[in-house]
């Protein structure tokens, strides 16, 4: 589904991607880990069209990524979540997610304005989704509830409701357990195990915890310092010696963007 070539990315003298190759395949989860500073998280705004490569291509289905703004990345079917989460708080939860799932309108103000029938069709369209996203992830409970209320862990499954709005082909996750407990990572962890299978997608998942990533992934790459060292089945990166050596801090000199 997604093929990045020979990718490089540098802000000024730093290199935080060095001639990346990736394969994110279609129906299953592929991981991208490595320690903090690897270039994981440059990746993903790579492919979200937010970084502008000096050099490689970024292939989706064969249409080169690395062409589109960002607005475009979205209408083909990719989304993602933040490792820095921004709900709108004063609004409640049902309706962030149905900002996730605005871009499919072409109403335009006027129409907007003057509540055609377009445009109300779209507006429950945007609800009956709502409610299916609240109960793949099993938060119905706090759909009425103000984003300004919640506490970071609800927070986080809140963005990635509002990533799974849209019926994506792709979902990029950018660190979705950081902060969470551990029952809730656990939770997470069943609950993007069942995405690629129910929601006919394939994630791309980024974290620097170990645990989570090789839990739920078939395929996972290894970044350290903007390089990839590894990329195999969960079970051969958990006994890869430069994998265990970048966790430990023996990895390769250099320094890269996160």
């Amino acid at each position: 589904m997604l093929q990045i070539e020979d990718l490089s990315l540098s802000f000024g003298g730093v290199k935080a991607i060095d001639d990346l190759h990736l394969a994110v395949p279609d129906g299953i989860i592929t991981a991208l880990i490595g320690p903090n500073g690897a270039g994981k998280t440059s990746v993903l705004n790579v492919i979200s069209g937010f970084y502008r490569p000096q050099q490689g291509r970024v292939l989706y289905d064969g249409l080169d990524l690395l062409s589109l703004p960002p607005y475009q990345v979205i209408q083909h079917g990719i989304t993602r979540s933040f490792q820095n989460v921004a709900l709108f708080g004063r609004l409640s939860v049902i309706d962030n997610l149905i900002v996730g799932f605005d871009h499919r309108s072409h109403a335009g103000v006027l129409r907007n304005m003057l509540r055609t029938p377009a445009v109300r069709g779209h507006e429950r369209a945007a609800r009956r989704r709502a409610h299916e996203v609240l109960e793949f992830l099993g938060i119905t409970a706090i759909a009425r509830r103000r984003a300004d209320e919640l506490g970071f862990g609800e927070r986080k499954l809140v963005d990635l409701g509002r990533a799974l709005m849209p019926r994506p082909r792709l979902v990029l996750l950018d660190e979705p357990a950081a902060g969470l407990m551990e029952a809730q990572r656990a939770w997470l962890a069943r609950v993007l195990s069942r995405v690629p299978g129910e929601l006919d997608a394939a994630v791309l998942v980024i974290d620097h915890d170990m645990g989570l990533a090789l839990g739920v992934s078939q395929r996972v790459a290894v970044m350290d310092f903007g390089h990839k060292i590894a990329d195999a089945t969960p079970d051969e990166v958990r006994t890869d010696p430069l994998v265990i050596a970048a966790y430990l801090g023996g990895g390769s000199s250099g320094a890269a963007q996160d």
